[in-house]
C-alpha cells in the first residue's frame, strides 16, 4: 500500500520526506485556504520539487477548463510524470479524466462516496479513485465496505485504477486501509508519527537501552575527575568546601607521591562530629588515619560498578587506571540504573 502525506505545510513535508519512503503528497484547496496561502502557484511549484509524486487540484466547471487548468499548472515547471491532477467526480470531471489520461497525464478522481461514482472513474481510466472514509463515517455510512467493494471491482474487472483511502482521522483508519486492501493511503503528519508507537515497544526500547548501557558503559564514562582531589596537607574544612563546590559527597586525599591516602566523605564528617571531635574541621587530613577506599578499574563495565555499590554498600567509588586514581563515581549518578 502506497503511503502518502496529506498536508500543505512545507515543514511537515520536509520532515516526512526524511523518512525516505513516502510515495508522495496529497493537497487540497481547503488546506491552502486554512494555511492562508495567497500565492498558490508558487506553493505548488515548490512542493512539486520536494516530493516524488504530487497530487494537486485542477478545478473547472467543464472538462475543457479542467484540462486547461492541468496544463497551466504543468507549465509552472511541474514534471508530468511526477504530477497527479485531482478532480471531483462528475460528468465533466470524468470526461476531463479521460482526456488527460489520453495525454499521458495522471488523474485522481476524488470526493467519491459511492461505488457507482467510483465506477465512472474506473471507466475513465483514472490513475486513482480517492474515497473519503472519515467523512463517509461521519454520515453514518459503511465506508470500509465501500473501500472493499472498490478494491474488489478493480481486481475483478482488471481496471488500471488504484484505490486511495483518505480522510484518515486516527491510526485505526490506517489498519482499516491495510485490511480492506486499499492500494494507497494518505495520512496527516500528526497521525503518521503515531504509527510506529506502542507502549510495550517503548518499554522494550527502554529495557534494551538500559541493558546495552550496562554492557557498554565503563567506569571511565561515569567518573567525576574535577574538584575531587586534595593533598593530605589540606584541612578537613578545605575538603568540606570542595565537596560543597563540587556537590559531591566525597573527596580523594592524596599523599605527596600522588598515592591515595584515603577517601573522606560527608559521612566521615558526621561520624566525627557525633564522636565529639569538635576540632575535626581544622585538622589536616594527614592527621587522620589512612584508609583503603573501595575502588574499581576505569575499564569496569557499568553492571559491575553497580554490583560493587550494592555489595559494598558505599556511596562513592574511586576509579583507578593503572592503579592510579582518576576520579570518583557517585551513586547518585546511577539512580536510573539501580
Amino acid at each position: 500500500m502506497e503511503l502518502y502525506l496529506d498536508s500543505i505545510k512545507i515543514e511537515e513535508v520536509r520532515e516526512a520526506n526524511r523518512l525516505g519512503f513516502l510515495a508522495g503528497l496529497t493537497t487540497t484547496p481547503t488546506f491552502m485556504h486554512r494555511e492562508g496561502i495567497k500565492d498558490v502557484d508558487s506553493t505548488i511549484a515548490e512542493l512539486s520539487k520536494m516530493v516524488k509524486l504530487l497530487h494537486v487540484e485542477a478545478m473547472g466547471d467543464s472538462s475543457e477548463r479542467i484540462i486547461g487548468e492541468a496544463q497551466r499548472i504543468l507549465d509552472l515547471g511541474l514534471d508530468k510524470e511526477r504530477t497527479v491532477f485531482k478532480t471531483p467526480v462528475s460528468i465533466e470531471g470524468v470526461k476531463a479524466c479521460k482526456g488527460l489520461i489520453e495525454k499521458g497525464i495522471k488523474v485522481n478522481i476524488h470526493l467519491v462516496y459511492t461505488l457507482q461514482q467510483a465506477y465512472m472513474g474506473f471507466c475513465a481510466g483514472a490513475t486513482y479513485v480517492c474515497l473519503l472514509v472519515g467523512r463517509l463515517q461521519d454520515q453514518g455510512q459503511d465506508a470500509l465496505k465501500l473501500v472493499e467493494q472498490c478494491v474488489n471491482t478493480v481486481e475483478k474487472y482488471n481496471y488500471p485504477t488504484r484505490i486511495m483511502f483518505s480522510s484518515v482521522r486516527n491510526i485505526e483508519h490506517v489498519k482499516d486501509a491495510l485490511n480492506t486492501g486499499a492500494h494507497a493511503c494518505t495520512i496527516p503528519w500528526n497521525i503518521m508519527k503515531q504509527l510506529p508507537q506502542n507502549h510495550f515497544t517503548q518499554l522494550g526500547i527502554q529495557q534494551f537501552t538500559e541493558h546495552n548501557e550496562m554492557l557498554t558503559m565503563k567506569a571511565s564514562d561515569l567518573l567525576i575527575d574535577e574538584k575531587v582531589f586534595l593533598n593530605y596537607n589540606a584541612s578537613v574544612l578545605d575538603g568540606l568546601m570542595l565537596m560543597t563546590e563540587s556537590r559531591i559527597g566525597a573527596v580523594i586525599i592524596l599523599d605527596d607521591k600522588g598515592e591515595i591516602y584515603r577517601i573522606f566523605t560527608d559521612g566521615d564528617l558526621r561520624r566525627s562530629i557525633k564522636a565529639n571531635h569538635g576540632d575535626i574541621l581544622h585538622k589536616r587530613f594527614s592527621e587522620l588515619k589512612r584508609n583503603s577506599p573501595v575502588s574499581v578499574d576505569s575499564n569496569c563495565c557499568l553492571s559491575d560498578v553497580i554490583e560493587v555499590f550494592r555489595t559494598r554498600e558505599v556511596d562513592n567509588l574511586v576509579v583507578t587506571e593503572n592503579q592510579k586514581p582518576k576520579g570518583l563515581v557517585d551513586i547518585q549518578d546511577l539512580i536510573k540504573w539501580i
